[in-house]
């Protein structure tokens, strides 16, 4: 959001302006806040998470496809990230803002914590959520084990 109100002072929306070296050198260390503070907290959490909830039959398959899917968008986001800061401007950091609320809101909402539980257990922890022990029934852990 800083980012985007540094950028959105001197370029507006037509996208037209200039930084100067003292401006440019502030929104680059805001830039900089933001990668440190992404990769101390939401950064590994798309790795850390999927390795404590699967259990430990499907787990290399469900870190593959988490793999896999982490790395498509990655590429995804690499690719129009120019394209839409050009037509965005500024406001593609508010967009990306959003995301992060989106986020937060969804992991507060639907992720139980997982902190000194073992996988043993987090079945149990699935059921036990507000949210996801409506989904889980005891009928799809029979399926699961006659097969």
């Amino acid at each position: 959001i800083v980012v985007a109100a540094l950028i959105a002072v001197n370029f507006g929306l037509t996208g037209q302006g200039t930084f100067s070296k003292t401006y440019a050198d502030l929104v680059v260390f805001f830039i900089c806040i933001y990668v440190s503070a992404f990769a101390w907290s939401w950064g590994p959490l798309g790795w850390l998470v999927p390795s404590e909830i699967f259990p430990l039959e499907i787990r290399s398959a469900g870190q593959s496809i988490n793999v896999s899917v982490n790395l498509l968008f990655t590429f995804i986001i690499a690719q129009v990230f120019l394209s839409m800061l050009c037509h965005m401007k500024f406001g593609l950091f508010f967009f990306f803002a959003a995301f992060v609320g989106l986020m937060t809101a969804f992991i507060y909402y639907f992720l139980p914590e997982t902190k000194n539980i073992p996988i043993e257990e987090m079945e149990q922890v699935w059921k036990d959520h507000k949210f996801w022990g409506k989904v889980i029934r005891d009928e799809d852990e029979k399926d699961i084990e006659m097969s």
